[in-house]
């Protein structure tokens, strides 16, 4: 059984379930999970955990995200991408400026609330709201805070005059939870006008970025060699500080006892071997209890 993390670069028309299935097939193991849905028709950095590393799950869905993707101006739809229903069209007479762009980008950053687009896997009350979508029932879109660390324009913005429409390319830096087709619809509305997402790509995810990254279809012509593209455990705590154990304290640790260590830090990752065992956390006074056991990890 492999044990690590698989950066995967999805490819467009793959849920991330789809991604899940198809590596239990190939890696002919059960123990998989992904961190952080992609939907269908994004690209990118999707990090899979593989054994062991399922226990981190939750801990890599807590890092930032980076995308980067296109918008266009004079167009908004019900998804808030181009898979919806149109709701509103305006033909621009006159391009919006870059400034103008920025500037609303700029209103767009730091902590925001945000409403996710009515087809999205949030759930009210058990039901995802692209079911309520589905079914024609009216609900209310619950709010959720979240950051943007940085929403900005990469380039010059692209002005269609006898559609009427204009195209703006950007990245975005952001906090779980923030949906991107948010970021652009929200942006329409900040420049008075329709907006909807027409590309977004993944670049990073839990640490991971796509440098790091495989296609389904490169693992599948290499799986003689599958353990080359698996991220040790080790990889996702190498901005924790790492403290070596000797055998006593190795003993003392294995059984999930509290420890002392001459250290200021929130967290620290316990080697032995030279392998991540346990992540500690402090709990004041140079004590540190268990936070995350990985005994089994080599």
């Amino acid at each position: 059984m492999f044990n690590g993390i698989i950066v995967i670069d999805k490819a467009a028309g793959m849920t991330s379930g789809d991604v899940v299935y198809k590596l239990r097939r190939l890696l002919k193991q059960k123990k998989i999970g992904h961190a952080g849905t992609l939907d269908p028709e994004v690209t990118g950095v999707l990090p899979i955990a593989l054994g062991q590393a399922t226990k981190l799950i939750e801990l890599m869905h807590e890092r930032p995200k980076a995308y980067v993707g296109e918008g266009m101006l004079g167009l908004a739809t019900d998804s808030y991408d181009l898979e919806g229903q149109v709701l509103a069209e305006k033909a621009l007479s006159q391009p919006v400026s870059d400034q103008a762009i920025k500037a609303a980008m700029e209103k767009l950053t730091g902590e925001i609330v945000q409403q996710p687009p009515i087809y999205s896997a949030v759930r009210v009350n058990g039901k995802r709201l692209y079911e309520y979508a589905r079914e024609g029932i009216p609900v209310e879109r619950p709010k959720r805070t979240v950051q943007v660390f940085r929403y900005d324009l990469t380039k010059p913005s692209q002005f269609d005059p006898e559609k009427g429409r204009q195209t703006f390319a950007y990245e975005v830096e952001c906090s779980k939870g923030t949906y991107v087709r948010s970021l652009v619809n929200d942006l329409g509305e900040e420049l008075g006008l329709p907006a909807v997402m027409t590309k977004l790509r993944r670049t990073a995810s839990s640490g991971y970025k796509l440098q790091d990254a495989v296609t389904l279809e490169e693992l599948a012509d290499n799986l003689d060699h599958a353990e080359d593209y698996i991220q040790p455990i080790d990889s996702f705590f190498a901005d924790y500080q790492q403290v070596d154990l000797d055998a006593a304290l190795w003993q003392q640790v294995k059984n999930g006892a509290w420890i002392k260590l001459p250290l200021d830090a929130d967290k620290v990752a316990l080697r032995y071997n030279k392998t991540v065992k346990a992540i500690y956390r402090a709990k004041g006074q140079g004590l540190y209890c268990p936070d995350l056991m990985l005994l089994s990890n080599e």
